[in-house]
């Protein structure tokens, strides 16, 4: 079953954050993980949303979702999200 990581972020260092986004990309793809959402523009049309940016990752399974979140290769730039964004990530399965 397809598992996505969903992320909610405002940034605070874009140089920073500009660098975690281009290292990322490897990290994902390298488990089979691809980008549905990557920022882009949102309405919000009930309630509040209060992160500037959205992220959405679909991975072939939550095994191998969790398996790159816990990979030296994101653990590496992972610090680099941590320093430079206010966020939310979770792992969820997706639907058959």
């Amino acid at each position: 079953m397809r598992a996505f990581v969903i992320a909610q972020e405002n940034s605070f260092d874009q140089a920073m954050v500009g660098e975690y986004r281009q290292k990322v990309v490897e990290s994902i793809a390298s488990f089979g993980g691809k980008f549905v959402v990557r920022g882009g523009a949102l309405t919000v049309v009930e309630g509040e949303w209060p992160y500037e940016r959205t992220v959405v990752v679909e991975f072939p399974s939550r095994a191998m979702a969790e398996a790159w979140y816990g990979s030296p290769a994101y653990q590496k730039v992972l610090p680099l999200r941590l320093n430079s964004t206010r966020s939310n990530l979770i792992i969820v399965d997706g639907v058959d």
